[in-house]
């Protein structure tokens, strides 16, 4: 099971780090786990949330080290291909504007938006396993992008892992505290591992300077293909 209890040596191996040192940062805290009848447990589900977090906060510099770390924790004997964000966005996956005024109406649009690229098979089940993600944690960040995603990965309802967008000509309430987020992107992956290292990939587009002011004044599909693209390929891994 993708979201089961680890090991301390498994939680190394997905994280790409010494155990000694994972040990430290669990023995600190600063890696979720609990004791259950005296036993240390480290849930896979947490850990994943706690990256999702930490890549939420991180800067280029510390981006870039969590990206390679993922890039680096394939199974032995696993083939997988680097992430391109630029490649995962299939043709009519971008709505320019997005017509939304409230959460709930911002993702039914897109996860509509998602299953008219036929890689999405199951409208309801994929809002309602967004809706469920935003309430235990908002995905909307300061920058006023929300990165949108299920709990878990859905590959039962995917033909294959992909992304879509949309852009708001309003900012929308989404993420409490008062803010607003007009820029939407919907990540739907097969695996977790793959969902986080998408995640690592798109902080860091975000994070590249005019990129967002770019992105909200593109009008095509295309434009925002490019400006995806230009800024990916500016990345020095």
């Amino acid at each position: 099971m993708p979201f089961s209890n680890m090991s301390m040596v498994q939680l190394s191996r997905y994280l790409h780090l010494p155990e000694e040192q994972v040990r430290k940062l669990v023995d600190r805290g600063l890696i979720p786990s609990r004791r259950v009848n005296g036993e240390l447990v480290i849930s896979r589900d947490e850990v994943h949330r706690w990256l999702e977090r930490r890549i939420g906060v991180s800067d280029e510099v510390e981006l870039a080290r969590v990206e390679r770390a993922l890039d680096g924790s394939v199974p032995a004997g696993e083939i997988e291909e680097s992430v391109v964000v630029s490649s995962l966005f299939p043709m009519g996956s971008a709505l320019i504007p997005l017509e939304a005024k409230t959460r709930d109406s911002a993702i039914r649009s897109m996860v509509r938006l998602a299953m008219g690229t036929g890689l999405l098979w199951d409208e309801t089940a994929m809002i309602d396993a967004v809706k469920e993600r935003e309430e235990l944690h908002s995905t909307a960040l300061d920058n006023g992008v929300a990165l949108l995603h299920p709990r878990r990965p859905m590959s039962g309802i995917l033909g294959d892992t992909f992304l879509s967008l949309g852009i708001s000509s309003r900012g929308i309430p989404f993420g409490g505290e008062g803010k607003l987020t007009d820029v939407f992107f919907l990540i739907c992956s097969m695996s977790d591992r793959i969902h986080l290292r998408i995640l690592a990939r798109l902080s860091r587009i975000l994070s590249i300077s005019n990129f967002l002011p770019d992105l909200r004044q593109a009008q095509t599909e295309q434009e925002v293909r490019d400006l995806i693209q230009s800024a990916e390929e500016s990345i020095i891994l």
